[in-house]
């Protein structure tokens, strides 16, 4: 079985007709029912229903294509991943999600650019979600996210766990509390989370924060960006649960209240493609992790070999 008997497959069962399937392929149709003919014998099973119109898959058929169709994908993101990384010639292209840019990555990007003057870096602001897709696009080479994936064709190394904090207009009647919040005096607040989409996203982890701790705020509002929920936050239409550097976006009517729960923690996590060991790649989580040491910051120190 050939990879061309994967495709001609697929686009017979999307297309669910012969005719349209071998235009869609630019081939003619006898061919591409000899090919189908072929692989069914290849597989001694029956794959298309006999005399169907419109063409339907019998039960092996559609187990062989929610198959077939992840293996193409694999086979199209390793096309695209392989090019770009012999394309990688002294650029860097980073995606980040927003509320790392009022945190640290300033100082990283400044640190790598101090010590690579050589190497052209580019940044763009993107969900994790979005970073994931767009490195096996190969539009970016490596992201600073905050959700965990199970993506073969990425590698994820945790940089840090960072403390969540509650953003509050500055006359909330929970503004006072200078010893800290926890997620049980929250629950009736009217809750700002972000971004609305892609999901999943940094609001998801806002309300498994919550339900890992058997609670669900009464009052959710989702909303597009960051930005937005902070100038919501400002008009005092809610509370937002966010990073600690979001500290970072001074604002004179929103202040900001530890969170005391264990496990209101968002971590980052530094994402590559899978065995892509580019020295500007290795370079970059050196950068990082010298202004973690810089700063005292716990952490463990991973390499991309």
């Amino acid at each position: 079985m050939e990879l061309r008997h994967l495709r001609y497959f697929v686009a017979v069962a999307e297309e669910r007709n012969f005719t349209r399937a071998a235009e869609r392929l630019h081939i003619a149709q006898p061919p591409l029912s000899r090919q189908m003919q072929q692989l069914e014998e290849m597989l001694g099973v029956t794959l298309i229903e006999k005399g169907t119109r419109p063409l339907r898959l019998t039960e092996t058929g559609e187990f062989f294509l929610a198959h077939a169709r992840p293996l193409l994908d694999q086979v199209r993101d390793l096309k695209t991943m392989t090019q770009r990384v012999g394309k990688l010639e002294r650029t860097l292209s980073v995606g980040f999600v927003a509320s790392t840019l009022y945190g640290l990555l300033p100082d990283i990007i400044r640190r790598y650019r101090e010590r690579h003057p050589e190497v052209e870096v580019t940044l763009n602001e993107m969900t994790t979600v979005e970073q994931l897709k767009a490195l096996k696009e190969g539009r970016i080479d490596v992201g600073f996210g905050r959700l965990k994936s199970e993506d073969p064709n990425i590698r994820r190394i945790l940089l840090r766990e960072e403390r969540m904090v509650v953003a509050m207009f500055p006359n909330h009647r929970l503004a006072g509390s200078e010893a800290g919040l926890r997620l049980t005096d929250l629950v009736k607040e009217p809750m700002l989370i972000y971004p609305k989409s892609p999901r999943p996203s940094f609001a998801d982890q806002v309300l498994a924060v919550f339900s890992d701790a058997n609670l669900a705020p009464a009052h959710v509002t989702e909303v597009r960006e960051l930005q937005i929920a902070m100038g919501l936050v400002a008009a005092g239409q809610g509370i937002a649960i966010v990073p600690e550097s979001v500290q970072g976006m001074h604002h004179r009517n929103v202040l900001y209240r530890k969170l005391e729960d264990k496990h209101a923690f968002s971590p980052i996590f530094f994402s590559v493609r899978y065995r892509d060991r580019a020295p500007e790649l290795e370079n970059m989580l050196a950068a990082v992790y010298s202004i973690y040491d810089d700063l005292g910051i716990l952490h463990v120190k991973e390499s991309l070999a």
